[in-house]
């Protein structure tokens, strides 16, 4: 209440100095005459009461329904905000200039894109019409038309401060006679909430993201660990099975064989619950696996490796060389009559792995062409851990046989996922 009193006071007082100063002013121009005509200038003192008291009536009510509130802040004609957004420059000023942008009645506005500066031009609309002002009520053609906006961007360490200015587009003299009825409040208020709201909005948008990545990564965790767990039953059933016959023919191969089996389990369940796995460590596990294959085929399974030792501590998918390995011997060496040959190689070139399994079997034209299950699986698996760069050719070998290629990048995104609680050594074989 105080502030308004005051305001209505300093109004009506600067007015009353216009009019005095108006008064000396008319009374020199009519100094000559016997009678000055002095009702006219009374009756233009009285409209300019009177438009000078329905000015400051119009200009309170109208900030109090704005601002719900009154005191000198509101009041003013002149306001004055600053913002920190969490945002470098760059990214705030584009913000600042794209919500300015977005005011109504925007008529020009000028950037400075090097000194992080914007100026804007609004036209002031009257909040109880759009006519505009008649010629023939001159106390109407007193009222300022154009708000002003300016708006500078100050760079921080992680953040950015923004500091706004909102005035009439006129000097500050008018601030002693005019008032602009709460517009550059409303505007200082709807900038300062449109950059709030947009700022939580692009926060709310990486959370969701953060969100949609974290569940892909999941998603592709559990794909990775389901496709892992089709693998290793196969092997693992077919074993327990050629031990059981051989327990009743020949106990000492069986015996053999079992062993052979821990072996392979010491070396494989470490690492169970993980859907990644070295190349040394593969190769480790395939020798076992082979081992146990040399029982059951004996001279017709022949096997050569080269692989460079400083490849062996390369990341890739577990179970993939073993997945190659059992399809050469299954469609390739164990159809064939004299069995044969399986060869690992392994070779790095401009930042690209590539892990060649072939063999000498049957090849493409009596065997699988590379669609079934385990290559449909592998393909999978090498997709989820390594990306699209990530490749899986199958060839005819010459002069027989097939070679399997697995080509993915040295420094591959490998999907990993939670650790599971280290399972208990086996004991060795007897």
């Amino acid at each position: 209440m105080f502030a308004s009193l005051f305001l209505g006071f300093r109004i009506l007082a600067a007015w009353a100095l216009t009019l005095l100063v108006a008064g000396f002013l008319w009374s020199g121009l009519f100094s000559g005459m016997d009678r000055a005509p002095g009702w006219i200038f009374a009756m233009a003192a009285i409209a300019l009461t009177v438009f000078a008291l329905t000015s400051v009536a119009s200009h309170i009510r109208r900030v109090a329904l704005i601002a719900d509130r009154l005191d000198s802040q509101t009041l003013a004609n002149r306001h004055r905000r600053q913002v920190e957004l969490p945002l470098d420059a760059s990214t705030a000023f584009a913000l600042l200039e794209q919500v300015i942008g977005q005011m109504p009645r925007i008529e020009r506005m000028e950037r400075s894109i090097g000194t992080l500066q914007l100026r804007a031009t609004q036209r002031r609309a009257d909040p109880y019409g759009e006519r505009p002002p008649s010629r023939w009520n001159p106390l109407a053609r007193l009222a300022i038309r154009h708000n002003q906006i300016t708006a500078r961007v100050i760079p921080g360490v992680d953040t950015s401060s923004v500091t706004l200015f909102f005035e009439p587009d006129a000097g500050a003299w008018v601030d002693l006679l005019l008032l602009d009825e709460g517009s550059n409040y409303e505007n200082a208020d709807a900038i300062t909430h449109a950059l709030s709201g947009k700022v939580a909005q692009q926060r709310r948008e990486e959370r969701e993201h953060a969100a949609r990545t974290e569940a892909e990564k999941e998603l592709s965790v559990a794909r990775l660990n389901l496709l892992h767990a089709q693998v290793e039953p196969h092997f693992l059933y077919n074993t327990l099975a050629n031990a059981q016959v051989l327990t009743r023919s020949d106990p000492a191969r069986a015996e053999q064989m079992l062993g052979h089996l821990i072996q392979y389990l010491r070396s494989s369940l470490p690492g169970i619950d993980q859907s990644v796995s070295t190349l040394g460590q593969e190769l480790e596990r395939v020798q076992a696996y082979l081992e146990i294959l040399r029982i059951r085929m004996g001279a017709r399974l022949a096997l050569q490796i080269d692989v460079p030792e400083a490849l062996h501590g390369v990341s890739l998918p577990s179970m993939s060389l073993q997945t190659l390995v059992e399809n050469a011997i299954k469609h390739g060496l164990e159809p064939k009559s004299g069995g044969g040959t399986v060869w690992i190689l392994a070779r790095e070139r401009e930042g690209e792995l590539t892990i060649t399994v072939a063999d000498d079997g049957q090849g493409i034209g009596t065997a699988t062409s590379g669609t079934g299950i385990g290559l449909k699986n592998l393909r999978e698996r090498l997709r989820l851990s390594c990306g699209e760069r990530a490749t899986l050719s199958v060839v005819s070998n010459f002069p027989s046989g097939v070679a399997a290629t697995i080509s993915l990048p040295l420094a591959a995104p490998i999907a990993l996922p939670s650790p599971a609680p280290a399972m208990p050594e086996l004991p060795h074989a007897s």
